[in-house]
């Protein structure tokens, strides 16, 4: 009796002790799992950089101060208007007769500088909203006899080469005449008046002006002309490059309704452009 007991002791401890052992192991934990490391933020996009034509000859515009640095309207213009469209520029000093093809071959992104829109331009360029109201302007001597623009038909007339102010003298001349002396920039047109090698030069007014009041000593007089007819100037950008566009003209419409542009205005014309007078309603019947 004593020995069954015993080995039935045995038996019931052994399978306890199995049953332990087996407990164990069942509950025996896996590592926690170690939550992966947040990944640090991407860094926001560096502002895209448009390369910018400027013929940095023609103040108050664009020309080089005595550091070599292009400022001028233009420059503050298109510098204010990629701040706001949330882009970056770079100018480059291109000459004029050049700085179309620059354009198109795609060495430069934008054009500004003083350009007038046209029709024929529009063929091969797209322009932006007017910036810029001007007008041609004709510079002479003081002594100058010369009242109007029909006065330069038989004078020796200085403008600079592919302007308006070249396609104006050269219907009023005559495209062979040789009294039509072209030049590679308007200041050296009437720097040539200046020294009498011509009688007149005919030029958008705001550079006309610009020199004139520059330069006393050269005692120029200034002429207008209702023949000349009302001109805008626009950025230019290649054909076809909407998107570019877009963000022009939404910058230029920033600055003109946050008085930013008038503010430019004033800094280089003295006063702010002059706002275009309501239409007088109607009066009633």
């Amino acid at each position: 009796m004593t020995q069954i007991t015993t080995r039935r002791f045995l038996q019931t401890a052994a399978v306890l002790a199995a049953g332990i052992v087996l407990a164990a192991c069942g509950k025996k934990e896996e590592p926690a799992p170690v939550a992966p490391a947040a990944s640090a933020p991407a860094p926001a996009p560096a502002p895209t950089v448009y390369a910018v034509g400027t013929d940095a000859a023609y103040a108050p515009f664009e020309s080089q101060d005595e550091k070599g640095e292009i400022v001028g309207f233009d420059i503050d213009v298109l510098k204010a208007i990629a701040a706001k469209a949330g882009f970056e520029v770079k100018f480059i000093n291109t000459p004029w007769e050049g700085i179309f093809n620059a354009l198109g071959q795609g060495d430069r992104d934008i054009v500004v500088s003083a350009v007038t829109i046209t029709d024929e331009r529009k063929q091969t360029l797209d322009f932006s909203e007017p910036y810029f109201d001007a007008a041609q302007l004709i510079a002479v001597r003081d002594n100058s006899k010369v009242a109007k623009f029909a006065d330069l038909k038989k004078l020796k007339v200085g403008v600079q080469t592919g302007t308006t102010g070249d396609e104006a003298t050269t219907k009023l001349l005559g495209k062979t005449n040789t009294n039509i002396k072209r030049f590679e920039s308007t200041p050296l047109a009437l720097k040539e008046l200046e020294s009498g090698g011509v009688d007149a030069v005919v030029a958008d007014n705001g550079v006309v002006i610009h020199h004139v009041a520059n330069n006393p000593g050269a005692k120029f007089k200034t002429i207008s002309d209702k023949e000349f007819a009302p001109e805008h100037y626009g950025i230019a950008v290649k054909k076809g490059n909407t998107a570019l566009l877009e963000k022009i003209n939404q910058g230029l419409a920033a600055i003109k309704a946050d008085g930013t542009y008038d503010q430019i205005y004033a800094k280089y014309f003295g006063a702010a452009p002059a706002k275009a007078e309501a239409p007088a309603s109607a009066a009633s019947n």
